[in-house]
């Protein structure tokens, strides 16, 4: 996700572990790094999880190491193949590259159970006939100890022997499981032998029926990085108390065996490190997979593309580009604490980057009529426009300007407040590339509501001041009424009117939160005719108004845009009055 010729140097307590493990006598010394992004497939990847793709991507770049895409697929109740194929054009989206190495959790079930067995074997584990219910129940608090299982003291042989039933379909859902023996009493609630096993006779979106029992995320998740020789398993912080039961699995299995092989149980298995980090919050929005799956099945936006959705689909609906998506992971940095990050700052990332990567173009959204009473009918004159003004090498493009233009309604005021410096009666504007115009009438309809303006041009300020050197004070775009191409265009704001959408009253839900205004549609807005064979998913700056996307909707002539962020930039604004005077 680095340019090619994009070389950083960063330090964080991440890479400085990396670093040490990797030096002559480190844990992995002689080891290629690697690290893996272990999406579960239950939901669409959001700006969160961008953080985690570049944390785990980047180190693996970094280091010259490899790095694995690899879905946890361990629960069919929740998954499905929509959502594979949803995380697989993401992560490719945002720029990681995984080099063939696309793996399935699911893939290894058959190993799992065989390590299941072992630990059977080994007085490990134990098939226990508690509910969900008495299973928590006995799991005691932090403050006092949990209470045995009946059935902890069962054989080896019957637990094997009742294991093995499981695995054949022999009992309904939630009548067993298979569970870790270690301590009830232990400070960790998640080690007072935790489930390994469910049985569940769900299909699975890619192992079919071929499993009626599923491993749990705690049992599994170890042992697929440990499959994979993942080095450095790098995880967000709500993992950090399950990082002893990881290893306590791991450890067990490899109890009995040898690194050459020769022990009883055979070689040992690879141990990953895992480092956890801080998860990515932001203001105005929620990052829970299962809210946002509420926020899309309640009907309260259209889809998981829905560009008010912190959802990766609808960030790149929006118009939000990986390479701003990685400035803004960059710039937060890495840390151990949680924290809640300004959605302001993402946008300023978004505004810098496509401040240098958009081409400029004129667009009216509220369009009001001006007729230029001493232009020569019929006569269309072919003005110079830059195409952006921060990347010489985009050229310039031509603008057609005639007789009749539109200009945005709240360009005039017919009686303005004190220093409204745009169009109003007897004054003069420029036009953006183009030239002086005074307005000498506004015509108005039967309510009083203004329709269309009249006014002169002096063709000696074309593109330029005026020769005898009076000054103007504002510039206005407009687009030319007979070329312009009628589009659609909508305007959005932050989803939630609170800060943190969670902050409800009590027996409420986030959805008291939601922002009425946070989407406008305008159907009748005019662009210049530059834009006739804009693709979808194209970027462009509307000047004055800000950045805008072309949404994938467009059809029918109609051509359809996304505001993807406005041009006023709060964070700036926050730094400057931050800085010292």
């Amino acid at each position: 996700m680095t340019g090619e010729n994009e070389k950083e140097t960063r330090h964080d307590f991440i890479r400085d572990m990396v670093v040490e493990d990797i030096a002559p006598g480190g844990r992995f010394a002689g080891k290629t790094v690697c690290t893996r992004f272990p999406p579960e497939p239950n939901a669409y990847l959001h700006i969160g999880h961008a953080k985690a793709v570049w944390i785990d991507y980047g180190i693996a770049e970094e280091f010259g190491g490899l790095f694995n895409l690899r879905f946890d697929d361990t629960n069919p109740a929740k998954e499905e193949q929509e959502f594979v194929d949803a995380i697989i054009e993401d992560v490719r989206w945002l720029g990681a590259k995984w080099d063939g190495r696309l793996f399935f959790a699911s893939d290894y079930f058959g190993q799992m159970y065989e390590w299941a067995i072992e630990l059977i074997k080994k007085g490990k584990a134990y098939v226990c006939d508690l509910t969900g219910d008495q299973v928590s129940a006995h799991r005691g608090t932090l403050t006092a100890p949990g209470k045995n299982s009946p059935y902890r003291d069962r054989s080896v042989e019957e637990n094997l022997d009742l294991f093995t039933r499981m695995k054949k379909g022999e009992f309904p859902d939630g009548v067993k499981t298979l569970r870790a023996k270690i301590d009830m009493a232990h400070p960790n609630l998640n080690m007072r032998d935790p489930i390994m096993y469910r049985i569940l006779h769900t299909e699975h979106h890619r192992q079919g029926n071929k499993w009626c029992i599923y491993p749990m995320y705690d049992w599994a998740h170890g042992f697929e990085d440990s499959i994979e020789g993942i080095t450095h398993s790098l995880c967000s912080l709500e993992y950090e108390n399950h990082r002893p039961l990881y290893d306590w699995f791991i450890d067990a299995v490899n109890e009995g065996r040898t690194d050459d092989g020769s022990g009883p149980w055979g070689k040992k298995n690879n141990h990953p490190r895992q480092i956890e980090f801080a998860r990515l919050n932001l203001t105005y929005t929620v990052m829970s997979k299962r809210k946002l799956i509420d926020l899309v099945r309640g009907g309260h936006v259209r889809d998981f593309d829905d560009p008010r959705l912190p959802t990766l689909a609808g960030l790149r609906r929006r118009g939000y580009t990986p390479e701003a998506i990685r400035n803004f992971c960059t710039t937060i940095g890495i840390n151990k604490f949680y924290s809640t990050i300004d959605v302001a700052l993402l946008e300023h990332c978004v505004r810098e980057n496509l401040n240098k990567t958009s081409p400029r173009v004129m667009a009216v959204l509220k369009p009001l009529k001006v007729i230029i009473d001493n232009y020569p009918e019929g006569q269309v004159d072919q003005l110079d426009a830059v195409n952006n003004p921060e990347d010489p090498s985009a050229g310039t493009r031509k603008v057609p300007f005639s007789k009749e233009l539109y200009i945005e309604r709240d360009d005039f005021m017919e009686i303005p407040p004190p220093k409204f410096y745009r169009l109003t009666p007897g004054k003069e504007v420029r036009l953006r590339y183009a030239y002086f115009i005074k307005c000498v009438n506004a015509v108005k309809d039967n309510a009083g509501n203004i329709t269309e303006l009249h006014c002169t041009y002096d063709p000696a300020t074309k593109g330029g001041d005026a020769p005898d050197g009076r000054k103007v004070k504002s510039t206005i775009h407009w687009v030319s009424a007979k070329d312009a191409i009628q589009a659609e265009v909508r305007l959005y704001e932050n989803l939630f009117t609170k800060e943190n959408p969670d902050d409800v009253p009590e027996g409420k839900d986030l959805t008291v939160n939601l922002n009425p205004k946070s989407l406008e549609t305008l159907k009748n807005c005019f662009v210049e005719p530059a834009l006739k064979n804009a693709q979808p998913l194209a970027r462009y700056q509307f000047e004055r108004l800000g950045y805008f996307c072309v949404d994938p909707d467009t059809a029918n002539g109609i051509l359809t845009f996304n505001r993807t962020v406005s041009l006023r930039d709060e964070w700036a604004k926050i730094q400057k009055s931050q800085k010292p005077a």
